[in-house]
């Protein structure tokens, strides 16, 4: 390994950028806000939601949150997003997924009364479709624009190379395989029912893994020259000799020695993730006020 691909640089130099541009709003006396949609308090929701709030104080970003308890009816839901949607001061909206149990037969219904212009992480069939069709006018997945920060800010080339993507997910594979195509590389897109995947890994330049399946990814799967970005937060029990914590697709080690750069995991994409949500909602300020 030449290069291990830290999340928190890329994340500074977003940080940075986000902050003069933050300044230049206020010129305008404009005020970046992000809506929060949460019904419930899974610990996961709650620990993204802090993160999320801790950046966006440093930035200047006001973030408002609409806590719903997890019996939340979907008129009620519906209501706040209409809400919101209305509030021109508010800029970006992130709506919390999963959603309970019993909203989930009108999920998508939900996802797509967001208005595409607030929708900052890519949820609306509106804002994949930009995506996929290779247009500017919405947002694309935070998770999936995290890789792409990652390889621009180490200066991994895209054009031209053969990039193996593993993963079919709408939040992660297949948008990070059209904002890739859209840069002139060849994409191959693999899940669980690919055979031999490791001949297809092995001829690739980059392998972006987000399978979810801890161990997934191992030496025999790459070799010398490969850029490796694992998306996945797997939890091992086994980790940190026994105390448990989150690994990545790969095993770290052994596929480490063998590529060029790799993204640890903790502290790769998901480091990014927060930055890049940020990086929407100061842009969506600035599109509202051109």
């Amino acid at each position: 390994m030449n290069i291990l691909m830290q999340g928190r640089e890329v994340a500074a130099a977003i940080n940075k950028d986000l902050e003069s541009r933050v300044a230049k709003l206020a010129e305008s006396d404009v005020y970046p806000k992000l809506a929060i949609v949460r019904c419930g308090e899974e610990e996961s929701d709650l620990a993204y939601e802090h993160s999320v709030c801790t950046r966006a104080k440093k930035l200047g970003v006001a973030v408002e949150v609409f806590e719903l308890p997890e019996d939340a009816g979907f008129e009620v839901v519906s209501g706040i997003i209409d809400m919101v949607n209305a509030d021109r001061d508010i800029h970006g909206v992130l709506l919390f997924r999963p959603l309970p149990e019993h909203l989930r037969e009108r999920g998508d219904e939900l996802v797509n009364r967001v208005e595409p212009a607030k929708d900052i992480d890519g949820m609306t069939d509106a804002s994949l479709s930009a995506v996929f069709e290779g247009k500017n006018s919405g947002f694309a997945p935070c998770t999936a624009q995290a890789c792409i920060e990652i390889l621009d800010h180490y200066g991994i080339e895209t054009e031209g190379k053969n990039v193996c993507v593993i993963g079919r997910s709408l939040v992660i594979g297949r948008p990070v395989s059209m904002m890739l195509l859209s840069r002139n590389a060849t994409v191959t897109i693999c899940h669980t029912k690919t055979e031999d995947l490791a001949s297809i890994t092995r001829k690739s330049d980059i392998i972006i893994t987000a399978a979810g399946a801890a161990g997934s990814l191992t030496a025999d799967h790459v070799g010398p020259g490969q850029t490796v970005i694992d998306v996945s937060m797997n939890y091992d029990e086994s980790a940190n000799d026994g105390q448990g914590g989150f690994v990545g697709d790969a095993l770290f080690d052994e596929v480490s020695a063998k590529v060029d750069a790799i993204t640890p995991v903790p502290g790769g994409v998901g480091t990014v993730t927060t930055s890049v949500l940020m990086k929407h909602v100061v842009e969506a300020a600035e599109r509202a006020l051109d």
